[in-house]
């Protein structure tokens, strides 16, 4: 199945348009989610939170013994929120700074959700069967009541975003501000943070544990190059998740033998390394282009300035001047002499120049700036 086929059967084939829908919304809420995240700088959270969650998984099925989903979405949510906890405890209660807790609740939990796997592995109930599923992800053991589910918290987290609305910018990027307008800050970050590990907690059956970071940060990093303005950010980062979901998916289920989860991020990854390269604000093509931009201009200052100085000696500021009087400068070239012509700064008869009026004006100037 080609991909063009696979976009003529989404809407009538069950399987498609359930998968298809839930990462769609899973990339949307990741990438809303994402950009708190990244603004914030604390784009290893999600790393944390998303393998804080395995014991969680783990645990729900050695309590419950079976493989439910809710169940175990529900488990790794405490988990994960748990995680989330010591980290910032161990940031306010002891000198460690973000990223070493980060990096220790990263890897205890992780740790010790293997060994429970392995343990549940080596049991002799077949029911365990797929737990590991969890680490990278099956998106086609998605169903129709987790899309609901996806749904349900994306719409709530949107109803929240706009009733918190100015707090959450204004934490942003003055939480000292924020607390001296009477906020409770505190509620605010951990409202931000439940819903952040929420978000990675939905994503775990279908991206997997190890790449569900990526999930979340990818689209707002990608959207964060286009644009200064926190609620176009959100936007962006949201259609950049949301494509990422279903080209992802597009793209897994029209070759053989390819996870859907690794797809979904890789097809993110473009997204960001296009935003990187092409977005007209920060990306390194046209950061390229004005530097080259502005050391023509540079050089093009350096020589009108010059032609000035040999100007100014004569009554007459429009005296001509030969054009090889200008080859003991250094920045001189053809190029420049032709393109001050056609800014109407000099003017060329043969091989003669003169400065303009509008020349002289802006070379005074550059000499009064400096």
């Amino acid at each position: 199945m080609d991909i063009q086929e696979y976009f003529s059967l989404v809407f009538s084939d069950y399987t498609l348009r359930t998968i298809t829908l839930g990462t769609a919304i899973l990339g949307a809420i990741c990438g809303m989610l994402g950009s708190f995240a990244v603004l914030r700088k604390q784009s290893l959270l999600g790393d944390a939170i998303s393998h804080a969650a395995l014991p969680g998984i783990a645990l729900a099925f050695m309590i419950t013994g079976t493989k439910d989903t809710n169940l175990l979405l529900l488990g790794a949510l405490v988990s994960g929120l748990i995680g989330t906890f010591w980290i910032r405890g161990m940031i306010t209660k002891t000198h460690l700074k973000s990223d070493t807790a980060l990096g220790l609740v990263l890897s205890l939990f992780f740790g010790f959700g293997m060994l429970l796997l392995t343990f549940i592995q080596k049991q002799p109930n077949a029911n365990q069967a797929g737990l590991d599923k969890y680490l990278f992800g099956q998106a086609a053991t998605l169903v129709e009541k987790d899309v609901t589910l996806m749904a349900i918290v994306t719409g709530m987290c949107l109803i929240i975003m706009l009733l918190f609305w100015k707090e959450f910018k204004i934490l942003l990027f003055d939480a000292d501000y924020t607390k001296t307008l009477g906020f409770n800050t505190r509620f605010i970050d951990i409202l931000i943070t439940f819903f952040i590990v929420l978000a990675i907690v939905l994503g775990l059956q279908t991206v997997g544990v190890v790449l569900m970071s990526a999930m979340l940060l990818a689209p707002a990093a990608a959207a964060r190059q286009w644009t200064n303005k926190l609620s176009v950010m959100i936007f962006l980062a949201a259609i950049f998740g949301a494509f990422s979901g279903v080209f992802g998916t597009a793209i897994s289920a029209s070759q053989n033998n390819l996870s859907t989860g690794p797809v979904i991020v890789l097809v993110a990854a473009v997204f960001v390394f296009i935003s990187f390269i092409f977005s007209p604000g920060r990306g390194i093509l046209f950061k390229q282009i004005r530097f080259w931009q502005n050391r023509r201009d540079l050089k093009l200052q350096k020589t009108l300035q010059f032609m000035f100085d040999i100007a100014k000696g004569h009554e007459d500021i429009s005296h001509p001047h030969a054009i090889k009087i200008l080859n003991n400068f250094q920045g001189y070239t053809k190029g420049s002499l032709k393109k001050m012509e056609e800014k109407n700064w000099v003017e060329v008869e043969g091989q003669k120049w003169s400065l303009t009026h509008d020349g002289y004006t802006v070379a005074k100037n550059l000499y009064t700036q400096e």
